[in-house]
């Protein structure tokens, strides 16, 4: 029997990781070109910059990993964000 740790997860970044969302000219590239599920918020143009732990990874269904932030509200897309 597999045990949970051995399945795969392809996430950059694990459950409370410490992360900063890319700056807010890279956002608004991301908010201007991305066309397809969970697009940017325009409020979350705000929070470029900020530095937040991961609660919580998951995969869409397309395969990109998706994030939820500490403190910081709304669905970040990996390309959005990285490593402290």
């Amino acid at each position: 029997m597999n045990s949970p740790s051995s399945y795969y997860n392809p996430a950059k970044y694990r459950e409370v990781a410490l992360v900063r969302v890319v700056p807010k000219p890279a956002l608004e590239d991301f908010l201007r070109t991305w066309k397809l599920h969970h697009p940017l918020m325009p409020e979350q143009l705000e929070f470029g910059g900020r530095t937040a732990k991961v609660l919580k990874s998951g995969m869409y269904h397309g395969g990109d990993v998706l994030y939820e932030l500490d403190g910081i509200p709304g669905i970040w897309h990996e390309q959005c964000l990285e490593a402290v």
